[in-house]
């Protein structure tokens, strides 16, 4: 399905299905749930979990408006185990009780179904070529991470490895443990690399990575994961970190998946590269890896 088509059916499935618990947008519209996940929050500004969760609230709100039932039955109507939790959701959503709002309906705050409008402007002008690599294999320190926070904790997960790592090794201090040998040896940090998590779609296996090409015993406490043969849109980069990776990956959501005719997504991942150098230079250079393969003709 087209990128946008795709967008706009998961919202309009989403809206038949509001109070729906097993509910698959992915599914419905033959989108991976991992890509999903990060183009919906990139074109919409909110993850598919908290778009459901405020539209049940503001139709909430209508029905509490309206009188017709207790606070207790809209509760479990809309998805909350107990009155209390539904009251404390309400009040933070609308600044206001149920109760409160009952007798004062003019504080109601409005969400809407969401229109996916796009000007698609600049999308063939970005930096990038698509090339196939070799099957390879990285080794890397994994952390899961919500997809609805990988702009922020993905940082603060790079923060994490530099303390505990990094800065001891770039002293020039021997590596003492297997997963420092592991890191000077593998040129752990070369690479990010974000996974689809299958057991829960809220999530997301990042890795702090580098190149694993022997394939020899794996540290305890670093993970491995192997990639095929294919094609890789690559996507350079260049200015300081984390803001100038984070703009190109929210243009090729924005702009060059909307507008590529040639392309789809052909694996649930991404790998960030990143060169030596200083990362907060204005010259210093990144890219973003897409896998892909070319549209079948219709």
């Amino acid at each position: 399905m087209e990128w946008i088509a795709g967008i706009r059916g998961a919202i309009q499935y989403l809206e038949d299905h509001l109070l729906d618990e097993e509910a698959d947008p992915a599914r419905a519209v033959g989108i991976s749930p991992f890509y999903l996940q990060k183009g919906f929050r990139i074109l919409t500004g909110c993850t598919m979990a908290e778009y459901v969760r405020s539209r049940r609230l503001y139709l909430a709100a209508l029905d509490v408006i309206a009188g017709k039932d207790k606070v207790i039955h809209i509760a479990f109507k809309y998805g909350y185990d107990t009155p209390e939790s539904f009251t404390k959701a309400f009040t933070r959503f609308h600044g206001v009780t149920p109760a409160a709002l009952r007798r004062d309906p003019s504080r109601v705050r409005m969400f809407l179904p969401l229109k996916i409008t796009l000007t698609l402007q600049g999308g063939h002008e970005m930096d990038y070529i698509v090339e196939k690599e070799p099957a390879f294999q990285v080794i890397g320190i994994e952390k899961q991470i919500p997809m609805e926070t990988t702009y922020r904790d993905i940082p603060k997960f790079w923060d994490e490895f530099s303390d505990l790592y990094m800065r001891k090794l770039m002293r020039g201090c021997a590596p003492e443990t297997e997963i420092e040998t592991a890191i000077c040896q593998y040129h752990v940090g070369m690479y990010g690399v974000c996974l689809d998590e299958e057991e829960d779609h809220g999530l997301c296996r990042y890795l702090i990575a580098g190149p694993y090409p022997d394939g020899g015993p794996v540290p305890a406490g670093m993970k491995t994961a192997p990639f095929p043969e294919m094609d890789w849109a690559k996507f350079r980069c260049k200015g300081p970190l984390p803001g100038a990776l984070q703009a190109v990956n929210t243009r090729i959501f924005k702009e060059w998946l909307p507008g590529n005719p040639a392309y789809e997504i052909a694996m649930d991942c991404t790998i960030e590269w990143y060169s030596e150098g200083d990362p907060q230079s204005a010259d210093y250079e990144s890219a973003i890896w897409v896998p892909v393969k070319r549209r079948q003709a219709e």
